[in-house]
């Protein structure tokens, strides 16, 4: 039977002619090398930039280095068009290079300076093509035809950076300086967030050897004042750490899931008839993992590194971080929104590296601020108050405030919660130090500037206690880490013993003093053990015990501890004495309790102790292990961003 004419036919696939010049580019076959005529039609299409990294990413290392005439012709072209200018070529090759950089540089080779050099340029030509390149990327981020290609050049430049940040190829923007470029980028921008690609470069090149050789980038942000940029910088942190941390609320609901008709259900066994949940989309977990919250936070969180560099070198940047307004109403304040990321990040801190080195990152930025004595009474201040939205997806959980408050007391409520979150066998020791490092300095210059936080301070005696307890209790655990132990414990017992000391100089009423003293009480068990497993006796303390003058005169070293366990042990031998001359019941109520600690004021004798309330100020070297770690990892989410871009 024949086939009727009029039978659909299948219609045929028509591929782009881009994509048959990328097959062309990297095919084996042996022909005559690309005219110049392959290159300007290559730079005249529309590049296809799926089929582009399909292509490379089919690639081994050993393929690129094989296909090194054809990538060197590529990224000499495509100069070649940035240079004349003329459109659309530049464009193009703006676009096609940002994803040839990101693919051919996220190959592993064996030596990876001296390869990739060989891929882009070639090295008898690298010191006369990179400096091409550098100075007519310049050229277009300051003054390029239109802003979407000004920002094109941005991209190119950051997949290069995050790409060759092991090599010396970063070198050539070191010499060839972007810094005013990007500035005037930022400053002509119409919106905040475009601010995000330039202060994310500048953190990576600011960060590039910083501890090896002079970076200029450094150098130039401890001298920049420019307080309209630096305001747009900030009110576009804002807005990027709000969108990181709606990824976190968009995953599971800010609030834990409280009693409803379907809990009822499911508590007497009749969960199958409970209605369903509406399922948040998961986003994709990495090899093997099951919990979605372990990709979080997202790439673009590697803006945590510039934000550490802008405070660590710029006091006006940090002012104006704490400081700076909403750009529209009913947006947060960058701060605000900074710290809220902030208390997502270490709330799941435990829950991935990358979570870890972040929430460090931003503790040790908060830690600068609060070092300096002005930004300090500034974060304490009634003036500067705002809403922060604080992360409570885990028990325990503390007293939800309605209203604004001090950003003081949302560090302290970020700092309770890390210590409660983060609590294991094996105790992320550079977390805690970090964390409790910063609570005692907050604690130190609320005491000396006398500021009273009405705060519920009974969560950070109970916090800190129980930090101790546990650290009692799994003590053998801890000091078989190895780790710096007088770095933890040293904060741990100086901020409860400063407290004790001073608190009549912060707390804002007689009530929360007398807390602090029963939670003393309730932990007379705790103490001596705790003493007696990190100061053992003729072993020495893990850190140099602090001086006091004895009655004599002489001098005796006191350690904070001991502050702690003499005033448990007053006002524990006080209680005593009231069982034993039948006034009270043994069974004490926390009422009668209270009325013996206000009692026991009289005879209390707290001795004065120096270097309670002293700390040594950031020395930003001694960081630097650290400080590369994070540059790594905002390095590899700098990558991953330029690729899904």
């Amino acid at each position: 039977m024949e086939v009727s004419p009029l039978t659909q036919q299948v219609r045929p696939l028509f591929q782009p002619k881009i994509v048959r010049l990328y097959e062309e580019l990297f095919s084996d076959d042996d022909g005559p090398a690309h005219s110049a005529g392959f290159w300007t039609e290559f730079f005249l299409l529309r590049p296809d930039r799926a089929s582009l990294r399909h292509r490379i990413d089919f690639l081994t290392p050993d393929d690129v280095l094989h296909f090194q005439y054809e990538t060197q012709h590529l990224f000499q072209c495509a100069i070649q068009c940035m240079i004349s200018g003329k459109s659309p070529s530049d464009e193009i090759a703006l676009d096609t290079l940002t994803v040839f950089l990101n693919g051919v540089l996220a190959k592993r080779y064996t030596n990876p300076s001296a390869d990739v050099i060989t891929v882009l340029a070639g090295l008898d030509a690298v010191d006369t093509v990179f400096p091409d390149f550098a100075n007519v990327i310049e050229s277009i981020v300051r003054t390029g035809r239109n802003f979407d290609s000004r920002k094109k050049a941005i991209d190119v430049v950051l997949s290069l950076t995050a790409g060759a940040y092991q090599t010396s190829l970063v070198s050539f923007f070191t010499h060839r300086d972007l810094f005013p470029s990007l500035i005037k980028f930022i400053q002509e921008s119409d919106n905040d967030k475009s601010a995000f690609e330039p202060f994310l470069l500048l953190g990576l090149l600011a960060n590039y050897n910083q501890f090896e050789t002079r970076n200029p980038y450094r150098l130039r942000l401890e001298d920049f004042v420019n307080e309209a940029t630096i305001q747009k910088m900030v009110r576009g942190l804002g807005i990027t750490c709000s969108e990181i941390r709606d990824q976190y609320v968009a995953l599971q609901e800010n609030l834990p899931e409280g009693w409803n008709f379907s809990n009822a259900l499911t508590y007497i066994g009749l969960g199958v008839l409970a209605p369903t949940r509406t399922a948040f989309p998961l986003l994709a977990v990495e090899d093997g993992n099951t919990d979605p919250s372990s990709v979080l936070p997202g790439s673009n969180t590697a803006i945590l590194l510039a934000v550490n560099d802008f405070t660590c070198s710029n006091k006006l940047f940090g002012f104006q971080l704490i400081s700076c307004k909403p750009g529209s109403k009913g947006q947060e304040f960058p701060f605000g929104a900074f710290l809220s990321l902030t208390s997502y990040i270490l709330h799941h801190a435990s829950r991935s590296h990358r979570s870890n080195i972040y929430g460090l990152l931003n503790l040790l930025s908060l830690r600068v601020l609060v070092e300096d004595q002005v930004l300090c009474k500034l974060m304490c201040s009634e003036e500067l108050k705002m809403s922060v939205r604080l992360c409570r997806q885990r028990q325990s959980i503390l007293p939800q405030v309605t209203g604004n408050r001090s950003p003081a007391e949302h560090i302290l409520d970020i700092t309770i919660d890390t210590i409660n979150h983060n609590l294991r066998k094996r105790l992320d020791i550079d977390l805690y130090v970090a964390c409790l490092n910063l609570m005692h300095r907050l604690l130190c210059c609320v005491s000396q500037t006398r500021t009273r936080l009405q705060y519920h301070w009974s969560f950070l005696w109970q916090s800190l206690l129980a930090l101790l307890r546990f650290s009692t209790t799994y003590a053998p655990d801890l000091i078989a880490q190895r780790s710096n132990m007088a770095n933890f414990l040293a904060p741990l017992t100086k901020t409860l013993a400063l407290a004790v000391s001073t608190g009549n100089a912060f707390l804002p009423d007689p009530k929360s003093y007398d807390d602090l003293f029963y939670k003393l009480v309730e932990s007379n068990d705790i103490l001596p053990r705790f003493k007696s497993a990190f100061y053992p006796t003729g072993n020495g303390a893990p850190g140099p015990g602090l001086p006091t003058t004895s009655p004599n005169g002489s001098e005796t070293p006191l350690l904070p501890i001991d502050i702690l366990i003499g005033v448990s042990k007053h006002y524990y031998k006080a209680i005593e004495n009231e069982k034993g001359q039948g006034r009270m019941s043994n069974n004490l109520s926390p009422r009668e309790v209270n009325k013996i600690i206000r009692k026991g004021y009289e005879t209390l004798d707290i001795p004065l102790v120096e270097g309670l309330d002293a700390w040594e100020k950031l020395r930003y070297p001694e960081e630097r292990g650290f400080l590369k770690r994070a540059a790594k990892t905002a390095v590899e989410d700098t990558k991953r961003l330029m690729r899904d871009s």
